[in-house]
């Protein structure tokens, strides 16, 4: 690789850290801001220089997809765990970890969860496996038959979204009633937290 000059070098490093810290480009504005520059031009030309190089590279014609080519740890954070039984106090993990997803579904509204129980075996979901969550921007587009993580009453679990009327009903994905339950509340009792947009399971 090129060596940089110190201006270069200078948002090169204000980069990494930016998109280490939250997991999204920052805008030119942002970048005008954190190298002290009244005008967008030196910024894009640092920029342009820093592509040429193979140190940055982004999407034509769109805003804040600046990734960086190197030493750029691609991943979600894992935030906790969600319960696939029935509702359960919220589980609390304390280690921080990393889903790494190879640069895949790097999206500001993303996040990860680790799965514990059976209940969605029917969605292809078991205990183990590491769900990737789209916080909802609206709650009321939410399609009936979606998989989402859900909170009642401060509790957490993972299941089917159903909504009639005043009524939300959490569907478990799996047959035995007993163990898993459904469970129905009014629409004002239920935060939904997430929406499905992906499995990840390793190879055990």
């Amino acid at each position: 690789m090129e060596p940089l000059t110190t201006a270069q070098k200078e948002l090169y490093d204000w980069l990494v850290d930016y998109i280490h810290t939250n997991q999204h480009s920052p805008s030119i504005r942002q970048m005008m801001r954190a190298m002290n520059l009244k005008s967008p031009a030196p910024v894009q030309s640092r920029l342009d220089h820093l592509r040429k190089k193979s140190y940055i590279a982004w999407e034509e014609g769109q805003a804040r997809t600046i990734r960086l080519l190197h030493n750029q740890p691609q991943g979600l954070p894992i935030i906790g765990a969600i319960a696939a039984t029935s509702l359960v106090e919220t589980y609390d993990d304390t280690e921080v970890e990393i889903l790494d997803l190879n640069g895949m579904l790097m999206k500001p509204d993303y996040y990860a969860l680790n799965v514990r129980g059976h209940s969605m075996i029917e969605a292809m979901i078991d205990d183990g496996d590491t769900v990737v969550m789209e916080r909802p921007h609206d709650i009321r587009s939410i399609k009936n038959g979606t998989i989402v993580a859900a909170r009642v009453e401060g509790k957490t679990t993972l299941k089917y979204y159903q909504k009639k009327g005043s009524k939300i009903t959490l569907m478990p994905g799996n047959p035995d009633r007993e163990l898993y339950p459904v469970t129905e509340v009014k629409a004002s009792d239920v935060d939904v937290q997430g929406i499905l947009k992906a499995v990840w399971r390793s190879v055990r």
